[in-house]
């Protein structure tokens, strides 16, 4: 029993949707493509499970958020899929891959092959076992990652009114879970070792912030202690947690966001790793010439940084899925992948986006009592990476500009007083250009020049406009209807 295709992604998460769209775009048959997923439901926003879905009026449901509404694109929903004849193998788990053979083999025993691959597998949740803590399976501890942890978080929610929830972990899912539990009306502790929120991007200064506006809405923070136990009911309900530092807090529901791992298993000696994730080139292409891997699960090299690195983010599940079909569909005109790593939150009336390497020494600019600063990060004399909260469409669209230009910085000072109206002038002139001498190293032709070139990087410049398009409607979507 098996079924063939042209092309098979695996894994129904946001990237998936953005290829399959990308494909129809390019031609692809009618019976060609399939996508297998583990969910029941086709791709969707992932970034609306920790948003509008849980916001205690008018909650974001499908089909409203299935993908690429997230880029402000065409809403895929499974009569799409049908028009266009993609097969949706839903509620399928596959127990092992051959990619020499070119075949996946599902739970059910069904084997289904494939010309071209293409691994979306994302990442799963960290789990408390994996840190020596039991208690995953109480009805009111809850993870974030799927469809079905959303509900499960929502009714958590809605048997918690004013009640206590403890959120352990300090990352994107705490931060964004919290906000949404004080607008259901629950109070909320945070718990992370950590000594600040969002310690991997947030310097302590941004973070500094972000705490204190979260406590003037009621929110607690225990930091430097984890979690050692939970306290449990007859009915095996969690009602406290127990910390490292002695703590004990009183808990209606827990929501734990400790991190994510790749999706890799499948494919662990059959194909090159690294950073985690399945190793790609510039096409998204792995070490075997028929399997790409694009959003979460892929290790690719970033060109701004000459570096190989998975970003986890939905902007780069977007970008790389897109790229991948264009490298397969039309291999002879898709160059490398060029993406300025790009990242962003919504929290209460907050909205903050971040562009490139928070590497180097920081620079914070603009009034941190208000509502709109930021930061560059200065590495080697360059620019790499930009911060702001509060910005309006143009001034996002500056910071990621200014940020693949990777310009020279002499004076720190003096960016710091320029702050937000140094991106502006900078995304604003004419790219300068150079004079290119041939002939110089000897060749008796003299410096003539031939050839104007553009002094900075405006390769990146279609990513800069992509980023930048998606940068507005995030910004659009968060300030008009904030349903995310």
């Amino acid at each position: 029993m098996g079924r063939a295709f042209v092309y098979v992604i695996l894994g129904g998460g946001v990237a998936s949707g953005y290829a399959a769209l990308e494909f129809t775009k390019r031609g692809v048959s009618h019976g060609e493509l399939c996508i297998i997923s583990e969910e029941t439901v086709a791709p969707y926003e992932r970034p609306a499970l920790s948003k509008g879905y849980l916001l205690p009026e008018a909650p974001a449901r499908l089909p409203a958020f299935h993908t690429c509404v997230g880029a402000n694109q065409e809403r895929l929903t499974p009569k799409w899929y049908k028009e266009h004849g993609i097969e949706l193998v839903l509620g399928t788990r596959v127990i092992s891959a051959d990619v020499r053979r070119r075949t996946l083999l599902t739970a059910a025993g069904e084997t289904i092959s494939y010309k071209i691959l293409i691994v979306a597998t994302g990442a799963r949740a960290l789990k408390l076992e994996e840190f020596g803590v039991n208690g995953s399976d109480a009805e009111n501890v809850c993870y974030l990652r799927n469809l079905t942890d959303a509900n499960r978080l929502v009714d958590a929610m809605n048997s918690c009114s004013r009640g206590n929830a403890v959120i352990i972990g300090g990352g994107y899912i705490g931060m964004e879970c919290a906000a949404s539990l004080v607008i259901n009306k629950i109070n909320v502790t945070m718990v992370f070792p950590e000594a600040q929120c969002m310690p991997r991007l947030f310097t302590p200064k941004i973070a500094s912030f972000y705490e204190d506006y979260y406590k003037a809405k009621g929110v607690e923070f225990v930091k430097g202690t984890v979690l050692t136990s939970f306290d449990m009911d007859s009915n095996g309900k969690v009602v406290a947690v127990n910390l490292r530092d002695g703590k004990r807090l009183p808990a209606d529901m827990v929501v734990v966001g400790i991190g994510i791992r790749p999706n890799t298993s499948l494919f662990e000696g059959q194909l090159t790793m690294e950073k985690g994730g399945i190793k790609v080139n510039g096409k998204m292409q792995s070490s075997n010439s028929s399997v790409y891997a694009v959003g979460d699960v892929a290790a690719f090299p970033v060109k701004l940084f000459s570096e190989t690195r998975r970003l986890e983010h939905v902007d780069s599940a977007r970008k790389s899925a897109r790229h991948a079909v264009s490298a397969i569909m039309d291999p002879e005109k898709t160059g490398d992948f060029d993406v300025v790593p790009f990242f962003y939150s919504r929290v209460f009336t907050l909205s903050w986006q971040f562009y490139g390497d928070n590497v180097g020494e920081a620079v914070h600019f603009g009034d941190f009592s208000g509502n709109t600063f930021g930061a560059y990060w200065v590495n080697k004399g360059h620019l790499v990476g930009s911060f702001l909260e509060g910005g309006t469409k143009e001034e996002y669209e500056a910071i990621a500009m200014i940020t693949s230009l990777k310009p020279a910085i002499e004076d720190l000072t003096k960016l710091e007083s320029q702050g937000l109206s140094y991106a502006m002038a900078v995304s604003r002139e004419p790219p300068p250009t150079q004079v290119i001498n041939v002939g110089s190293s000897g060749s008796g032709l003299g410096p003539y020049p031939v050839l104007e070139t553009p002094m900075y990087r405006w390769h990146a410049t279609a990513g800069v406009i992509l980023a930048g398009s998606i940068a507005a409607f995030a910004y659009w979507y968060g300030r008009r209807r904030r349903r995310w």
